[in-house]
Order: C-alpha cells, then sequence, then structure tokens
C-alpha cells in the first residue's frame, strides 16, 4: 500500500498504477532467477556504501557539483566507442534488435520470423552459440584505434540487451560463460592501455529493466522462468506512449536498481575504468538517489588510484557539473564553459555492425572534431564489430585516415583549449541532440579556432580557391587588435606571407593544399596579451 500510495502522489492514473502492481510481480521473477548472486551483490553493495563517504565526494548532489574533468580527459579531445555484443551476430536492423524482434509488426520481428522461426521457437537467447568472436585480435584493434589517433576507448560492457561482455560476477549471461567463453572487453582492455591509451567502460544495464517488454505481449521465451535472470524484469515501458524521458516513470524496484548499481562498482572494481559513459535513462527518480552513489564511490576510488574518473551523461540524469555532458549524434552551437562530448557512430543507420550500412566520410568526421574541439567539447566516435570479431574494412579505412590527418594536424586538436570564440563563418551547427548529420557543408569561409599556449590555430574547413585564406575575425581595426607575427600552414615547410588589414587576415596560399580537408594556420602574435 506504501507503495501504491506513492505512485499515486506522482500523478499515476489507475491504470499506470495497475500497471505497476503488474511489474512488481514481474519483478519477483526476476528477483528469484538472480538470487543466485546475492552473496556477491551484498559485498559489492557494502562496498561502495562505505567507500562512497570515504574521500573527497559524498553521495548526494551538492557534493558531487565540486567534480572537475581531469586534464587527460579534456586534454585528449577524440576517443573510440565500441558496440559488439550479441545484437551483432543477426546483424540486421540497428542495435535495438533484441528489443524489436519481440515487438509484433515491426520489420525487425518479420525478418527474425522469417529467417529464424517463431519466437517460441528461437529467442534471442538462441543467437548465444552463433557468437564465437573466433578472429577477434585485440592488439590488432588497439593498435587501430591508436592509429586512428584516439587517445581513450570505451568498449559497451553491458548493453540493453543484458548480455555482459565481461566476466561478471553476478550474472551466468556474459561472454566469458557463453558464447565466446571470453572475458572480451577485459582482453580489450589489457590491449588499449598496452598502447597507452585510456580505458573507458559503457554501461547501458539500466535500460534492460523494460527493453524485452515486447515480449511480454505475445508468446515468446521471454515468459520462460528459465531465462528470467537473461531478459530481466521486461516490464512494460510507459514512456513508449509518447512521454518524454523526464515524464517516464516506467517501474524500477529498489532490487533492480541495486543489482546495476553492484554490477556498476564490480566493473569498477575489476577493470578501474578511466572513464565511465551512462545512456539515457539513469536520471530516472528511482534510480537517482543509487545514481549519487556510485558517482561519489567511483569518483572517491579513482581519486585513491590516482586521476578522477569521468562519468559521461546526458540531458539532465546527473546534476549539473557533476558529470561530464554527453550529447548523442549532435553538438554545441557554442562554446561550452565546462568540458562535453558529442558520441556518434562512423555508421549511418546503426551502433552495433548490420550488413549493407553505410559510413561516414573522414572529411566530415575530421570537420566535426575541430567544430567540437572548438566549442570545449571532445569526440567519442563508435565502430561496430563483426560478430567473429573483425572490424570492417571501410571502417578500418575511415579510422586510418582520420589518424593521417591528425599526425599533421593533431597540435591544432590535442592539448587545446577554446578561443575567445569558437569560429567563424556561413556554416552554422544546431544545438541538441540526433541531429549531427544535418549540419550543410562547410565552406572555405569556415573557421574554428582553438588555441594552446600563446598561440591561435584556425582550421580552415575547406581549401580556397582564391589563392588565399581571409580571416575575418583578426581584422587590425578593432580595440585591442592583436598584431601576427607569424602564419605557418600544418603541413607545409615555408612559412606563409600575409597581410592583416581592416576587413581581416589575410594569408596567401601554397599551389597545392598540404593535405585533403580541414587546413589548420598556426598563428603566432607579436604581444603576449589575449
Amino acid at each position: 500500500m506504501g507503495w501504491l500510495l506513492s505512485s499515486n502522489l506522482l500523478g499515476l492514473s489507475q491504470d499506470q498504477v495497475t500497471a505497476k502492481q503488474s511489474a512488481v510481480q514481474l519483478d519477483e521473477a526476476w528477483q528469484k532467477a538472480s538470487a543466485k548472486y546475492d552473496k556477491q551483490r551484498n559485498a559489492l553493495l557494502s562496498t561502495v556504501e562505505r567507500e562512497s563517504r570515504e574521500g573527497p565526494f559524498q553521495p548526494d548532489w551538492q557534493s558531487l557539483a565540486q567534480y572537475q574533468a581531469p586534464d587527460w580527459y579534456r586534454d585528449a579531445k577524440f576517443g573510440i566507442f565500441i558496440h559488439w555484443g550479441l545484437y551483432s551476430v543477426p546483424a540486421y536492423g540497428n542495435e535495438w534488435y533484441p528489443r524489436e524482434m519481440y515487438q509484433e509488426g515491426s520489420a525487425v520481428n518479420k525478418h527474425h520470423v522469417e529467417t529464424y522461426g517463431p519466437l517460441t521457437k528461437f529467442g534471442y537467447k538462441d543467437f548465444l552459440p552463433m557468437f564465437k568472436a573466433e578472429h577477434f585480435d585485440p592488439q590488432a584493434w588497439a593498435k587501430l584505434f591508436k592509429e586512428s589517433g584516439a587517445r581513450y576507448v570505451v568498449p559497451v560492457f553491458e548493453h540493453h540487451d543484458g548480455f555482459a561482455m565481461y566476466d561478471s560476477d553476478l550474472s551466468d549471461w556474459t561472454a566469458k560463460k557463453m558464447g565466446p567463453h571470453r572475458d572480451l572487453a577485459g582482453e580489450i582492455a589489457l590491449a588499449i592501455r598496452a598502447e597507452g591509451l585510456h580505458l573507458g567502460a559503457s554501461s547501458h544495464r539500466i535500460e534492460h529493466d523494460w527493453f524485452l517488454d515486447g515480449g511480454r505481449k505475445e508468446g515468446s521465451d521471454v515468459n520462460d522462468p528459465q531465462y528470467a535472470a537473461f531478459y530481466g524484469p521486461a516490464h512494460p515501458r510507459l514512456g513508449d506512449d509518447g512521454a518524454s524521458l523526464a515524464e517516464d516513470w516506467t517501474y524500477v524496484s529498489p532490487a533492480y536498481a541495486k543489482d546495476w548499481l553492484a554490477r556498476n562498482a564490480e566493473i569498477v572494481q575489476k577493470y578501474h575504468p578511466d572513464l565511465i559513459y551512462f545512456d539515457w535513462w539513469i536520471g530516472q527518480p528511482s534510480v537517482r538517489p543509487y545514481l549519487a552513489e556510485f558517482a561519489a564511490y567511483y569518483y572517491n576510488e579513482s581519486s585513491k588510484r590516482g586521476t578522477i574518473g569521468v562519468i559521461n551523461s546526458k540531458l539532465v540524469d546527473m546534476q549539473k557539473t557533476s558529470t561530464v555532458l554527453d550529447i548523442e549524434r549532435g553538438q554545441s552551437a557554442s562554446i561550452l564553459s565546462e568540458a562535453w562530448q558529442t558520441d556518434t557512430s562512423v555508421s549511418n543507420k546503426s551502433w552495433g555492425y548490420i550488413e549493407n550500412d553505410t559510413f561516414k566520410t573522414p572529411e566530415f568526421i575530421v570537420q566535426q572534431l575541430a567544430d567540437i574541439v572548438s566549442k570545449n567539447g571532445n569526440l567519442l566516435l563508435n565502430v561496430g564489430p563483426k560478430s567473429d570479431g573483425t572490424i570492417p574494412q571501410a571502417v578500418q579505412q575511415v579510422l586510418l585516415e582520420v589518424g593521417g590527418w591528425l599526425k599533421v594536424n593533431g597540435e591544432a586538436i590535442y592539448g587545446t583549449r577554446p578561443w575567445t570564440n569558437f569560429g567563424e563563418g556561413p556554416t552554422k551547427v544546431e544545438a541538441g541532440s540526433f541531429h549531427d548529420t544535418q549540419t550543410k557543408p562547410y565552406t572555405a569561409y569556415d573557421f574554428r579556432f582553438t588555441t594552446k599556449g600563446k598561440t591561435l590555430y584556425a582550421i580552415e574547413m575547406a581549401w580556397p580557391t582564391e589563392g588565399e585564406a581571409v580571416i575575418h575575425t583578426l581584422s587590425d581595426n578593432v580595440v585591442g587588435a592583436r598584431k601576427v607575427s607569424a602564419v605557418n600552414l600544418l603541413g607545409a615547410s615555408a612559412e606563409l606571407s600575409f597581410t592583416q588589414q581592416a576587413d581581416g587576415l589575410h594569408i596567401h596560399l601554397p599551389a597545392e593544399a598540404p593535405g585533403k580537408y580541414a587546413f589548420v594556420y598556426r598563428i603566432s602574435f607579436e604581444d603576449e596579451k589575449h
């Protein structure tokens, strides 16, 4: 009665209250199936409770708001995201295949039934024997990521589907115990650290609370009690009726929230990631107290080992300044005062591997990186490996070309900070999520600025046809204008001639461009004042 009363106080309709009564029953089935790991879970929770209060942070938002991102992250600028999991086996639709295959009438549902048979005969669990990762070479991956110019790598340790890609002591449904029978995330972690890169870990476990709810509505193996520990509570998601994430009151039991907390603490204890990436939905009211406890635990734990860790989160899931804001497939229109991040995929259609995919060009990624860095952000670029453990050749080529650009021009990216303004030119970026591909093509009139010490870098997004570049921001007719003393074009050997005029800095260019796209001018000034 106490729980129902609190639901009514939240303004839920009677239908929603009835749905949540049913949700409690579903949760009990999941708890029963998960009880075999109660001892290990409780031990982790005890550690979290203690260590979240032993250190510079406490598990409350006022304390957590004092957080500041570490310099390594602010200097890194470019990272690689990896969406690899059981969903790479069907390689159809996108990484939400396990959800959509149970949604009657969806394109994925029709494909699944036609390809594999009815859901009572072939469910998501039946892809496990097909997930072999037989060609997975973590050292080759790590070398590729380093060649791409990335400074940190963030494997998805567990996606919404509930299959752990790491060696968890809280579940039977892991890559170590089933499928490949390897600690895939752990092997990646060792390899990338051997290459001198920072390790991140992405956890999407909180969405698993409702992810497979479609299987409740029709005959499927989701309703089979022997698979409850894998398929989770599978609560009906109330937010699917069009409600925003902030209005989504899908039930999360204290038991599930504690399990979520324990699983993330286990990742921290076993793998000591420098960064934790959380997807949508961790900001639900019933989850936020556990989120605050985890954040205090992780910040305190990482501070004891060395540099404080990073948590990426979205929207208002965490209190402002207690986290590093992540904007999914989108950007900022202006310089943000705090460090932030865009995450997007090299794939135009999916985060996980699918057949017949299309990919962003190296030029698009380089230009996006320049825009993001000029506004105090980082770019986390995702790749989706195949189920056999190989990264598509087309994706490798994109990464290597981005890396080639960074080898020449990286001094304008790594370790830089925003200038007084992010840039100039006609091409504007719309702020917010899910429209990073809607930006119009950049032109030779578009510049993005970064700075390091006394040096200004001007990144021109395309090569001009007039034989000169004009940076209007650096005109000599404004109060306090700084006098330019030298201009160098990265990748070119000779210093460039220039004139600083009333309409801007005119830079005289060589006959041929020193690369394919996005050209960097290193600009020095006679004075040392900004």
